[in-house]
Formats: C-alpha cells, structure tokens, sequence
C-alpha cells in the first residue's frame, strides 16, 4: 500500500543563547515530518500489522536518511511522534512509530543504539506535539532529556497522519545536572 502524502514539512531550529548566556556552539535541532492520509480503516479494525508493516517501512526509509541530512552534523540526541487526525486512532500511530520498519532505518542513519523515545496523540490541525529527545548510545544520559515543540498549521486533517523524526547535534543548553549514578 504506497503512502499517499499530502506534505513533507522540514524544520531546523539552531540555539545560540540561553536565559542570556551565550552558548559555547549552537545547537541544532532538525524535524522532518510527513502528513499523509491514514492508511487504517477509520472504523475499529482488529488487526493493524500488515498494514503497519508495509506503511512504517516505507515511511523510515524516506523520513530517517531525511532528518539526518537535514541537521547537517552528526546526530547526539533523537525522539519520534505521531500526531493523528480526531477520526483515526492513537493505536494507528503507534503502530506505525513503535514498528522496527519505521525505527531501525533512523538508528542506523544516525548511528544510535538506544531505542527512540515517543509520543503519540490524536488532534486537530495546528495541534502541537511535544517530541522527546534522548542521547541515542545512552538513553540515561540525563544532558539529553528534552522535548521539542512542533507543529503544521493545517496538519493533520480529520483522516490524516502526521509522523515526525526529530534529531539534536547536541543536549540541552546551559545543562547542568549531576551524571546519573546508581543508587
């Protein structure tokens, strides 16, 4: 079953001062994200997999290669979500973002081990998602731990997907807690 996209929106945010301290290099912080429409019945369906199977991996291979170069230095920090349409689903997101198709594709294009943190929510369009990051070789990294806001102002539609990869070339600005320990 082939995607039928509506948008791809990409979005880089580069940080540069911090609660007025100047930052000893920007950080950057890119999204790249699809709308496309739900490829789920929107009435209650019991089995998602096949489905899910093909439609991850088609959105990992275009999206992971996608955000790496679209950040334009080497990857610390990565997180995914999925914002769905009110007449899907929430499970039609999670079942495309929590799918080794779609996650093993941004591993591997970012050289990361750790499993992607995420968020998935239904909305309307303009609805903001709140992606987390975390360092992609060591998820307890706590420098890492962060969310980035993100929005499309007219996505995603009532029976429309928007999945989202976001990558950080670094943690938190100004970060200053302790390194974790064991208890």
């Amino acid at each position: 079953m082939p995607l039928t996209i509506g948008k791809i929106v990409r979005h880089v945010d580069e940080t540069r001062r911090e609660n007025g301290q100047d930052l000893d290099r920007p950080i950057r912080t890119a999204v790249f994200a699809v709308i496309f429409e739900n490829p789920f019945p929107l009435e209650y369906a019991e089995d998602l997999i096949a489905t899910a199977d093909e439609v991850a991996a088609e959105l990992g291979e275009l999206m992971a290669p996608g955000v790496v170069e679209l950040l334009g230095t080497e990857v610390e920090a990565f997180g995914k979500g999925a914002l769905v349409g009110f007449k899907g689903e929430v499970e039609h997101g999670s079942a495309l973002i929590h799918n080794m198709g779609f996650g093993n594709p941004f591993r591997t294009a970012s050289q990361g081990t750790e499993l992607l943190p995420a968020a998935e929510k239904r909305g309307l369009a303009g609805a903001t998602i709140d992606i987390p990051l975390k360092h992609k070789l060591e998820a307890r990294t706590r420098s890492h731990h962060q969310t980035f806001t993100f929005q499309v102002a007219d996505a995603p539609a009532e029976d429309e997907i928007l999945i989202a990869l976001a990558a950080s070339d670094g943690g938190r600005p100004l970060a200053r807690l302790a390194p974790l320990t064991a208890a």
